[in-house]
């Protein structure tokens, strides 16, 4: 057997979105919390800006969420994301494996599926944690735009 035949192709080149089974699909998560940042939307042409503000609910030390399967509940404005929600994904992050994969483009090398590092997301510089605050701790959001999330 050569080595391309043994060689399986990584699911998320394999099966479309709607085909991914839950595990499959949490896995996408990278962890870089960017989705947890509270944002503004310019509704003359769609432009999204970020703040560094982040939810209350997101656990700083390790980039997920503190209380994953009632946040919906707990914070009205988090969004699941479903199909449904990444039929038009500009809202999310440049750098959103789920933005990424139903735009029809691959995920980064950087991407913990990708390098098989679950820290390579940290080292390339793409994680929120230590730049942002609670919204428990900040005044308005308008004073807490920031560039350096697309």
């Amino acid at each position: 057997m050569t080595r391309m035949e043994t060689e399986k192709t990584p699911f998320w080149k394999d099966k479309t979105l709607a085909q991914m089974n839950r595990e499959e699909w949490e896995s996408l998560c990278d962890g870089c919390a960017k989705c947890c940042l509270y944002r503004f939307e310019d509704a003359d042409n769609r432009d999204i800006h970020f703040t560094n503000v982040h939810c209350r609910l997101l656990d700083t030390e390790t980039g997920q969420c503190g209380n994953y399967p009632e946040r919906s509940k707990l914070v009205p404005d988090c969004v699941t994301l479903t199909l449904e929600t990444l039929e038009d994904p500009y809202w999310l992050p440049s750098t959103c494996a789920y933005r990424l994969l139903a735009e029809g483009k691959d995920l980064p090398d950087w991407h913990p599926l990708v390098s098989g590092d679950p820290h390579s997301m940290f080292d390339a510089g793409h994680s929120i944690l230590g730049r942002t605050i609670c919204e428990d701790d900040a005044d308005e959001l308008e004073n807490h735009l920031i560039t350096w999330i697309k």
